[in-house]
């Protein structure tokens, strides 16, 4: 019995030595922890944002480890606003997605800080959360966290250095307690770009369309379109039973989104080979020839505020948008078949161009949520 005490003794007391021997050393061997950093004091209580889809949108995914908060959609939007993430502190997130353009610039091509532009136009940011099927004009990025981590060390758009703007972060008087509110973060040196970023993708979700736009309006019942309007409702969903054309506007533009999240060769250039491309848009993501000269179909939702058209910004105005597609666009090897089969007239364009403005949702441009928080 004596053994048995004895061995019992010995067993816990090695075992003490072993959980002193793992604990942190505040030493020479080891990082101190600095009082000033801790951001323990900071409340964290998160409340779950409440995203309001319109009636007729399909529910938005999210991440598992990027649910979205009140607290994150918020630090999101500071930081789209700030012009801290680019090097001369002169443009921000939002000088080229602009609220007044449903978040674009209204732009052909949109210039960075050095002045020199980008091959393409920014893209409309309205619900692209619903964007599942990569993003930008080529589908080069599968998440809005990993979209958000670009533009600031583009050479072309804000080139700074994401290092340097943790840095800056971390040192400001207010980002460290939003930090803590968003993440739980308990320490200023857990600050990182990846946070950011996830902040940023949380307020990108929150720009959803109200609602209330004169389509949906109508869709609900409350209200009737007017004879032009739905003519061009009739001619984009080929809804008339063969007494109007078929725009094939549908096929592409899918209600309620109006977009099918797929990457098209419209005939925009004249390219008799795949090597004819100058820019090569989702080819140039995938390498498949086949994908050469394709881009995202974007939503035609407030398609009234965001000109110039296109991924290049070609097309100033819907009419000469209406004219390309009429025309068949031009010859090239991977166009769509649908380029060759609508032939509308005058009046048919014009009706078409009134029903695209009733997807204009004014409300959303003046939604003080979406705001510059300055």
């Amino acid at each position: 019995m004596k053994q048995i005490v004895n061995f019992r003794i010995l067993f816990y007391g090695l075992l003490l030595l072993s959980v002193v021997a793992c604990e942190p050393d505040n030493g020479s061997d080891g990082p101190e922890v600095n009082p000033e950093d801790s951001l323990l004091s900071f409340p964290h209580d998160p409340i779950p944002y409440e995203l309001m889809n319109p009636p007729t949108f399909p529910q938005m995914e999210f991440p598992e480890d990027n649910p979205m908060t009140e607290a994150g959609v918020e630090l999101g939007r500071q930081l789209f606003y700030d012009t801290r993430l680019s090097a001369d502190n002169t443009m921000a997130c939002a000088s080229c997605h602009l609220q007044e353009g449903s978040f674009t610039d209204n732009l052909a091509v949109s210039p960075g800080i050095d002045g020199v532009a980008g091959p393409r136009s920014s893209m409309s940011l309205l619900d692209v959360g619903y964007h599942l099927n990569g993003l930008f004009w080529d589908g080069r990025v599968s998440s809005l966290e990993e979209q958000a981590l670009l533009p600031v060390e583009d050479p072309i758009e804000l080139h700074h250095d994401w290092a340097e703007v943790i840095g800056e972060l971390r040192a400001d008087e207010d980002y460290p307690a939003a930090f803590r509110a968003a993440f739980g973060i308990g320490d200023k040196q857990e600050i990182t770009k990846e946070l950011a970023a996830k902040a940023l993708a949380q307020f990108e979700r929150s720009l959803v369309s109200s609602g209330k736009s004169r389509y949906d309006k109508a869709e609900l019942g409350q209200i009737l379109l007017s004879d032009e309007e739905r003519m061009g409702f009739q001619i984009f969903f080929d809804d008339s039973e063969g007494e109007l054309p078929d725009g094939q506007c549908f096929h592409c533009h899918v209600a309620p989104l109006f977009t099918d999240n797929l990457y098209r060769n419209n005939g925009l250039d004249v390219a008799p080979d795949f090597e004819d491309f100058v820019d090569l848009g989702r080819g140039g993501v995938t390498g498949e020839r086949v994908d050469n000269g394709k881009f995202r179909t974007p939503t035609l939702r407030n398609i009234e505020f965001t000109a110039p058209y296109m991924h290049d910004g070609r097309f100033s105005t819907l009419e000469e948008v209406m004219d390309h597609y009429v025309s068949g666009g031009q010859p090239s090897i991977n166009a769509d078949p649908l380029m060759d089969s609508i032939f509308l007239d005058n009046e048919q364009k014009a009706a078409v161009i009134a029903f695209l403005k009733t997807l204009s949702d004014p409300d959303f441009l003046a939604d003080e949520r979406y705001a510059d928080p300055e």
